[in-house]
């Protein structure tokens, strides 16, 4: 089993939207329950390349098993800012991939001039913020009861990691 990290393309657009849509139905992990229709996911995919924005995909024997992207916040006050977003499929997790993969982006976020790059994750996803840990980003605050799944609110630990970090 080899791992590749690579820049995304509008080939893999399929399936990082099957992986997406394997993640989002374990209704755990992601702010999505399910993945976005096809079309709109393939103009969020061809969005981000035209923007120059990180989004690399981590594969194993010639399939994707996951995504990590940072998406540079659009007002000129934040623009130095990213917002990541990954996943990976369940048995991929634990073995390195994320830390490859989130690697790669937030280094490539770097080059293009983001000099922070945020996101929240569920504050029970103790897999997730540990291997967000690992890769120096660091807890900034809690909201609290940010997102509700199936009559359970959880909240949301929003997590950083600059430039100089």
């Amino acid at each position: 089993m080899s791992l590749q990290i690579v820049r995304m393309t509008p080939e893999h657009t399929e399936e990082v939207h099957r992986v997406l849509d394997i993640v989002a139905r374990e209704r755990k992990f992601l702010s999505y329950l399910e993945a976005l229709p096809l079309a709109q996911s393939r103009e969020f995919v061809l969005e981000m390349i035209a923007k120059g924005n990180p989004i690399f995909v981590a594969v194993v024997d010639d399939k994707v098993v996951g995504w990590c992207d940072v998406a540079r916040v659009e007002r000129p006050v934040n623009a130095h800012v990213g917002v990541l977003g990954m996943g990976l499929l369940p048995a991929h997790r634990g073995k390195g991939h994320g830390t490859e993969l989130i690697n790669a982006v937030v280094a490539d976020a770097h080059r293009a001039g983001i000099s922070r790059v945020e996101f929240t994750v569920h504050a029970d996803n103790d897999w997730a913020i540990g291997l967000y840990e690992k890769v120096g980003f660091v807890r900034e605050g809690v909201r609290r009861d940010a997102v509700c799944i199936d009559g359970r609110f959880i909240d949301s630990i929003l997590m950083a990691k600059l430039h100089q970090d």
